[in-house]
């Protein structure tokens, strides 16, 4: 599994503690950066960790600023993307499976180290369901 990494300046000390864990666990990490807590414009980050999932550089990707929430947006204007924010692990585990999100975002000022590590690892096993889901997420594309 190869997992893109990517955060501005708000999200830096996060990405990095999340490339770590994944490190450890035997996951190739794609660092898109930043890779400093000098301010930076979270728009770029999150579009070269969206290009690097639609291109299949990665499986996955996970994008971290302050609050999850800009970055997550500007990942949800590239189509194919289905960056979810999450804030537990039942967010995460729904987000696959019901939303099939190839995108987890997560905000280093509103979610603890401990728990945005639990919810990785929950969004990383989790299986989308497919079925009626499938339905919607065709939908989403229209």
């Amino acid at each position: 599994m190869k997992i893109a990494l990517g955060a501005d300046h708000g999200g830096f000390t996060l990405k990095e503690i999340i490339k770590k864990h994944l490190v450890e666990k035997g996951i190739e990490v794609i660092d898109k950066g930043t890779h400093s807590l000098e301010s930076v414009d979270y728009p770029f980050y999150a579009r070269a960790v969206a290009y690097s999932v639609l291109e299949k550089e990665s499986d996955y990707g996970i994008i971290v600023c302050g609050t999850g929430i800009g970055i997550s947006i500007a990942a949800n204007r590239i189509k194919g993307i289905r960056a979810g924010l999450c804030f537990n692990t039942t967010m995460a585990r729904l987000t696959r499976e019901h939303n099939d999100a190839n995108i987890l975002a997560l905000g280093a000022r509103t979610t603890g180290d401990v728990v945005a590590l639990d919810i990785v690892d929950e969004f990383l096993k989790t299986e989308f369901q497919g079925g009626r889901h499938l339905t919607r997420i065709q939908e989403i594309e229209l």
